[in-house]
Protein backbone atom coordinates (compact mmCIF):
# COMPACT_ATOMS: atom_id res chain seq x y z
CA UNK A 1 0.00 0.00 0.00
CA UNK A 2 1.54 2.98 -1.12
CA UNK A 3 -0.36 5.57 1.06
CA UNK A 4 0.58 4.21 4.35
CA UNK A 5 0.40 6.13 6.81
CA UNK A 6 3.25 6.72 9.02
CA UNK A 7 2.51 5.73 13.18
CA UNK A 8 3.97 8.87 14.16
CA UNK A 9 1.79 10.68 11.85
CA UNK A 10 -1.07 8.44 12.77
CA UNK A 11 -0.24 9.85 16.75
CA UNK A 12 0.26 13.18 15.90
CA UNK A 13 -3.06 13.30 14.39
CA UNK A 14 -5.57 11.40 16.43
CA UNK A 15 -4.39 12.44 19.70
CA UNK A 16 -6.15 15.43 18.86
CA UNK A 17 -9.17 14.03 18.19
CA UNK A 18 -9.02 11.81 21.02
CA UNK A 19 -11.84 12.18 23.51
CA UNK A 20 -11.89 10.42 27.18
CA UNK A 21 -15.82 9.69 26.73
CA UNK A 22 -15.48 8.11 23.40
CA UNK A 23 -13.18 6.05 24.60
CA UNK A 24 -14.89 4.40 27.14
CA UNK A 25 -17.09 3.00 25.25
CA UNK A 26 -14.87 1.82 22.16
CA UNK A 27 -12.57 -0.87 24.47
CA UNK A 28 -9.85 1.79 24.75
CA UNK A 29 -11.02 3.49 27.90
CA UNK A 30 -7.27 3.47 28.98
CA UNK A 31 -5.89 5.67 27.05
CA UNK A 32 -2.83 7.12 29.01
CA UNK A 33 0.00 8.24 28.01
CA UNK A 34 1.68 5.33 28.26
CA UNK A 35 -0.70 3.27 27.35
CA UNK A 36 -1.70 5.02 24.30
CA UNK A 37 1.63 4.38 23.15
CA UNK A 38 1.66 0.83 23.83
CA UNK A 39 -1.20 0.51 21.54
CA UNK A 40 1.04 2.75 18.57
CA UNK A 41 3.77 0.27 19.24
CA UNK A 42 1.51 -2.82 19.11
CA UNK A 43 0.50 -1.42 15.51
CA UNK A 44 3.86 -0.68 14.64
CA UNK A 45 4.56 -4.79 15.34
CA UNK A 46 2.14 -6.03 12.76
CA UNK A 47 3.41 -6.75 9.30
CA UNK A 48 2.01 -3.98 7.01
CA UNK A 49 -0.55 -4.89 4.72
CA UNK A 50 1.80 -3.73 1.49
CA UNK A 51 3.58 -6.09 2.18
CA UNK A 52 1.03 -8.85 0.93
CA UNK A 53 -0.28 -6.80 -1.34
CA UNK A 54 0.21 -7.75 -5.02
CA UNK A 55 1.53 -11.26 -4.26
CA UNK A 56 0.26 -14.61 -5.75
CA UNK A 57 -0.23 -15.88 -2.03
CA UNK A 58 -4.28 -15.29 -1.29
CA UNK A 59 -3.17 -15.46 2.57
CA UNK A 60 -2.41 -12.47 4.32
CA UNK A 61 -0.81 -12.96 7.09
CA UNK A 62 -1.44 -9.43 8.17
CA UNK A 63 -5.49 -10.42 8.74
CA UNK A 64 -4.12 -13.38 11.74
CA UNK A 65 -2.79 -10.46 13.64
CA UNK A 66 -4.10 -8.94 17.08
CA UNK A 67 -3.14 -6.92 20.01
CA UNK A 68 -4.03 -7.68 23.42
CA UNK A 69 -7.78 -6.70 23.00
CA UNK A 70 -8.28 -8.62 20.14
CA UNK A 71 -8.26 -5.74 17.71
CA UNK A 72 -7.10 -6.66 14.19
CA UNK A 73 -5.44 -3.94 12.09
CA UNK A 74 -8.52 -2.69 10.54
CA UNK A 75 -9.87 -2.18 14.38
CA UNK A 76 -6.90 -0.05 14.97
CA UNK A 77 -7.31 1.98 12.03
CA UNK A 78 -10.79 2.80 12.75
CA UNK A 79 -9.79 3.66 16.66
CA UNK A 80 -7.10 6.18 15.83
CA UNK A 81 -9.53 7.36 12.60
CA UNK A 82 -6.52 6.28 10.04
CA UNK A 83 -8.63 6.86 7.63
CA UNK A 84 -6.50 6.08 4.28
CA UNK A 85 -5.17 3.20 5.95
CA UNK A 86 -8.72 1.97 6.93
CA UNK A 87 -10.10 2.52 3.34
CA UNK A 88 -7.12 0.15 2.01
CA UNK A 89 -7.44 -2.41 4.15
CA UNK A 90 -11.77 -2.43 3.19
CA UNK A 91 -10.99 -2.28 -0.20
CA UNK A 92 -8.68 -5.07 0.02
CA UNK A 93 -11.73 -7.35 1.69
CA UNK A 94 -14.98 -7.05 0.38
CA UNK A 95 -17.25 -9.16 1.61
CA UNK A 96 -15.04 -11.11 3.90
CA UNK A 97 -15.41 -12.53 7.46
CA UNK A 98 -12.64 -10.36 8.31
CA UNK A 99 -14.78 -6.83 7.87
CA UNK A 100 -16.78 -8.75 11.06
CA UNK A 101 -14.20 -9.99 13.11
CA UNK A 102 -14.66 -8.98 16.81
CA UNK A 103 -12.11 -7.64 19.58
CA UNK A 104 -12.57 -9.21 22.99
CA UNK A 105 -15.19 -6.91 23.70
CA UNK A 106 -17.22 -8.31 20.70
CA UNK A 107 -17.09 -4.95 18.79
CA UNK A 108 -16.53 -5.10 15.02
CA UNK A 109 -14.92 -2.17 13.14
CA UNK A 110 -18.35 -1.35 12.34
CA UNK A 111 -19.56 -0.57 16.35
CA UNK A 112 -16.41 1.58 16.36
CA UNK A 113 -16.40 3.55 13.12
CA UNK A 114 -19.98 4.33 14.90
CA UNK A 115 -18.49 5.26 18.61
CA UNK A 116 -15.86 7.49 16.55
CA UNK A 117 -18.28 9.16 14.82
CA UNK A 118 -17.12 8.70 11.37
CA UNK A 119 -19.70 8.39 9.29
CA UNK A 120 -17.87 8.02 6.20
CA UNK A 121 -16.31 4.73 7.65
CA UNK A 122 -19.78 3.75 8.08
CA UNK A 123 -20.66 3.48 5.12
CA UNK A 124 -17.78 1.75 3.44
CA UNK A 125 -17.93 -0.69 6.19
CA UNK A 126 -21.70 -1.27 5.31
CA UNK A 127 -21.15 -1.27 1.29
CA UNK A 128 -17.76 -3.57 1.71
CA UNK A 129 -20.10 -6.19 3.90
CA UNK A 130 -19.90 -5.36 6.97
CA UNK A 131 -23.11 -6.90 9.30
CA UNK A 132 -25.17 -3.96 10.95
CA UNK A 133 -26.33 -6.77 13.27
CA UNK A 134 -23.44 -7.85 14.87
CA UNK A 135 -23.99 -7.01 18.59
CA UNK A 136 -20.48 -6.34 21.34
CA UNK A 137 -20.52 -7.62 24.68
CA UNK A 138 -23.56 -5.06 25.95
CA UNK A 139 -25.47 -6.57 23.08
CA UNK A 140 -25.73 -3.35 21.35
CA UNK A 141 -25.33 -2.90 17.21
CA UNK A 142 -24.02 0.32 15.75
CA UNK A 143 -27.25 1.53 15.36
CA UNK A 144 -27.68 1.59 18.96
CA UNK A 145 -24.60 3.13 19.56
CA UNK A 146 -25.40 5.83 17.59
CA UNK A 147 -28.76 5.96 19.08
CA UNK A 148 -27.11 6.53 22.77
CA UNK A 149 -24.20 8.91 21.37
CA UNK A 150 -26.92 11.11 19.05
CA UNK A 151 -24.58 10.82 16.21
CA UNK A 152 -27.50 11.89 13.30
CA UNK A 153 -24.96 11.43 10.75
CA UNK A 154 -24.05 7.93 11.53
CA UNK A 155 -27.62 6.99 12.37
CA UNK A 156 -28.18 8.30 8.98
CA UNK A 157 -26.17 6.23 7.03
CA UNK A 158 -26.64 2.77 9.17
CA UNK A 159 -30.63 3.46 8.29
CA UNK A 160 -30.20 3.79 4.65
CA UNK A 161 -27.47 1.52 4.36
CA UNK A 162 -28.48 -2.82 4.25
CA UNK A 163 -32.09 -1.63 4.91
CA UNK A 164 -32.91 -5.27 4.59
CA UNK A 165 -31.79 -5.54 7.93
CA UNK A 166 -33.15 -2.68 9.30
CA UNK A 167 -36.74 -3.90 10.40
CA UNK A 168 -34.57 -6.44 12.86
CA UNK A 169 -32.56 -4.56 14.01
CA UNK A 170 -34.93 -1.68 15.30
CA UNK A 171 -36.78 -5.06 17.53
CA UNK A 172 -33.46 -5.87 18.81
CA UNK A 173 -33.36 -5.38 22.74
CA UNK A 174 -29.76 -5.32 23.93
CA UNK A 175 -28.63 -6.58 27.28
CA UNK A 176 -30.24 -4.20 29.60
CA UNK A 177 -33.45 -4.79 27.48
CA UNK A 178 -33.42 -1.51 25.52
CA UNK A 179 -34.49 -1.33 21.60
CA UNK A 180 -33.01 1.36 19.62
CA UNK A 181 -35.86 3.49 20.51
CA UNK A 182 -35.88 3.05 24.16
CA UNK A 183 -32.06 4.55 24.04
CA UNK A 184 -33.32 7.65 21.90
CA UNK A 185 -35.86 8.46 24.76
CA UNK A 186 -33.95 8.23 27.23
CA UNK A 187 -31.18 10.32 26.09
CA UNK A 188 -34.16 12.83 24.79
CA UNK A 189 -32.88 12.88 20.98
CA UNK A 190 -36.12 14.01 19.91
CA UNK A 191 -35.78 13.87 16.15
CA UNK A 192 -34.08 9.81 16.27
CA UNK A 193 -37.25 9.04 18.41
CA UNK A 194 -39.23 10.36 15.51
CA UNK A 195 -37.31 9.31 12.58
CA UNK A 196 -37.17 5.22 14.15
CA UNK A 197 -40.67 5.28 14.29
CA UNK A 198 -41.17 6.40 10.69
CA UNK A 199 -38.98 3.47 9.95
CA UNK A 200 -41.11 0.70 11.56
CA UNK A 201 -39.91 1.04 15.74
CA UNK A 202 -43.24 -0.75 17.80
CA UNK A 203 -43.31 2.86 19.42
CA UNK A 204 -45.34 0.88 22.27
CA UNK A 205 -42.36 -1.69 22.48
CA UNK A 206 -41.67 -2.79 26.32
CA UNK A 207 -38.33 -2.95 27.44
CA UNK A 208 -37.40 -6.49 29.12
CA UNK A 209 -36.92 -5.52 32.48
CA UNK A 210 -40.09 -4.04 33.56
CA UNK A 211 -42.14 -3.52 30.92
CA UNK A 212 -42.21 0.06 30.28
CA UNK A 213 -42.89 1.41 26.71
CA UNK A 214 -40.95 5.23 25.72
CA UNK A 215 -43.90 6.73 27.24
CA UNK A 216 -43.88 5.08 30.59
CA UNK A 217 -39.69 6.49 30.07
CA UNK A 218 -40.65 10.02 29.50
CA UNK A 219 -42.87 9.84 32.91
CA UNK A 220 -39.80 8.45 34.78
CA UNK A 221 -37.62 11.04 32.91
CA UNK A 222 -40.17 13.72 33.87
CA UNK A 223 -39.47 14.82 30.20
CA UNK A 224 -42.79 16.41 28.68
CA UNK A 225 -41.41 17.10 25.49
CA UNK A 226 -40.57 13.64 24.84
CA UNK A 227 -44.48 12.65 26.28
CA UNK A 228 -45.93 15.79 23.57
CA UNK A 229 -43.48 13.93 21.28
CA UNK A 230 -44.56 10.17 21.94
CA UNK A 231 -47.89 10.84 22.22
CA UNK A 232 -48.37 12.94 18.96
CA UNK A 233 -46.62 9.84 17.14
CA UNK A 234 -49.15 7.49 18.38
CA UNK A 235 -47.85 6.35 21.73
CA UNK A 236 -50.51 4.34 23.43
CA UNK A 237 -51.48 5.71 26.74
CA UNK A 238 -53.29 2.78 28.32
CA UNK A 239 -50.01 0.35 27.46
CA UNK A 240 -49.25 -1.04 31.02
CA UNK A 241 -46.04 -2.64 32.67
CA UNK A 242 -45.60 -5.99 34.01
CA UNK A 243 -47.00 -4.66 37.26
CA UNK A 244 -50.38 -3.16 35.70
CA UNK A 245 -49.16 0.36 35.35
CA UNK A 246 -50.19 2.93 32.94
CA UNK A 247 -47.76 5.70 31.47
CA UNK A 248 -50.13 7.56 34.11
CA UNK A 249 -49.55 6.05 37.42
CA UNK A 250 -46.52 7.12 37.38
CA UNK A 251 -47.06 10.54 37.48
CA UNK A 252 -47.87 10.35 41.20
CA UNK A 253 -46.03 11.69 43.27
CA UNK A 254 -43.68 13.23 40.49
CA UNK A 255 -42.96 17.16 40.00
CA UNK A 256 -44.38 17.66 36.72
CA UNK A 257 -48.38 18.46 37.26
CA UNK A 258 -48.70 18.71 33.58
CA UNK A 259 -47.64 15.67 32.43
CA UNK A 260 -49.88 14.32 34.93
CA UNK A 261 -52.83 16.20 33.46
CA UNK A 262 -51.81 15.41 29.88
CA UNK A 263 -52.08 11.96 30.70
CA UNK A 264 -54.81 11.70 33.02
CA UNK A 265 -57.59 13.07 30.50
CA UNK A 266 -56.05 10.11 27.70
CA UNK A 267 -56.08 7.33 29.87
CA UNK A 268 -58.90 5.16 29.87
CA UNK A 269 -61.14 6.13 33.09
CA UNK A 270 -61.35 2.40 34.32
CA UNK A 271 -57.01 2.63 34.15
CA UNK A 272 -56.95 5.55 36.33
CA UNK A 273 -57.33 3.93 39.55
CA UNK A 274 -53.68 2.59 40.96
CA UNK A 275 -53.33 -0.97 40.92
CA UNK A 276 -54.13 -3.06 44.00
CA UNK A 277 -51.02 -4.34 45.73
CA UNK A 278 -50.72 -7.81 46.45
CA UNK A 279 -49.65 -6.67 50.43
CA UNK A 280 -53.15 -5.29 50.66
CA UNK A 281 -54.64 -8.52 50.40
CA UNK A 282 -56.37 -9.41 54.28
CA UNK A 283 -54.30 -12.18 56.23
CA UNK A 284 -57.30 -14.82 55.91
CA UNK A 285 -56.92 -14.75 52.41
CA UNK A 286 -53.51 -15.38 52.41
CA UNK A 287 -54.01 -17.95 54.62
CA UNK A 288 -54.79 -21.44 53.90
CA UNK A 289 -56.75 -24.42 55.21
CA UNK A 290 -53.38 -26.04 56.20
CA UNK A 291 -52.68 -23.00 58.21
CA UNK A 292 -55.63 -22.92 60.62
CA UNK A 293 -54.59 -26.86 61.47
CA UNK A 294 -51.72 -25.55 63.58
CA UNK A 295 -53.59 -22.91 65.33
CA UNK A 296 -52.71 -23.72 68.85
CA UNK A 297 -49.04 -24.26 68.24
CA UNK A 298 -47.45 -22.44 71.32
CA UNK A 299 -44.35 -20.62 72.26
CA UNK A 300 -42.96 -20.03 75.52
CA UNK A 301 -45.98 -21.45 77.01
CA UNK A 302 -48.19 -18.96 74.76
Amino acid sequence: MSNYMDIDDMDSKNRKTQHCEDRIDSGVDSLKEDEYRKIVEDLQKLPKPSECVNTTDTHEPWKLEFTEDGDTYLHLAIIHEAEDYAIQIIKQCQNDSFLNKQNHQRQTALHLAAITEQPHMVERLLKAGCDPRLVDQNGNTALHIACKRGSLACFSVLTQNQTQHLRPILTFPNYCGHTCLHIAAIHNYLSMVEKLVQLGADINAKEQCSGRTSLHLAVDLQNLNLVHTLIALGADVNSLTYGGYTPYHLTFGRQNSEIQRQLHDRTAQELRPMPESESEESDDELLSDEDYMYDDIQFCGR
